[in-house]
């Protein structure tokens, strides 16, 4: 096997440092955050450090979902719902942005007419 290097060059040590505790709410209509609450190794709250929220949505698109997330300016879940219209929106403005910087870059490669398809013979 090949990637037997590429293993042992992985660190899967735990940063016992920076551990979380997820919570997952939802209005089981668009919005999804994740809360992060921040932990110590013995898995009692660490108040020293300041929870995370992260908020999540998808928007069906003709070629499927596409899902939208970002990290929520927030300290609290009241301020993370109220947080995140807007950055979802935000979001969704940086992906449309991305997509066309991606299509205009296709669409300014010289395009090749030749097939890709090897035909013996030719």
């Amino acid at each position: 096997m090949s990637d037997v290097g590429t293993e042992q060059q992985i660190d899967f040590t735990v940063d016992k440092s920076n551990l979380y505790r997820e919570e997952s709410i939802t209005d089981l209509k668009v919005a999804s955050i994740r809360h992060l609450i921040p932990i110590k190794s013995d898995g009692t709250d660490d108040p020293e450090r300041r929870p995370i929220f992260v908020g999540h949505t998808q928007l069906m698109t003709p070629e499927g979902p596409l899902p939208i997330h970002s990290k929520l300016a927030a300290d609290s879940l009241q301020e993370a719902m109220d947080e995140f219209p807007k950055a979802m929106k935000q979001a969704l403005a940086e992906a449309i942005e991305r997509f066309q910087k991606m299509q205009q870059q296709h669409q300014q490669r010289p395009q090749s007419h030749d097939s890709r398809i090897i035909v013996p013979g030719r």
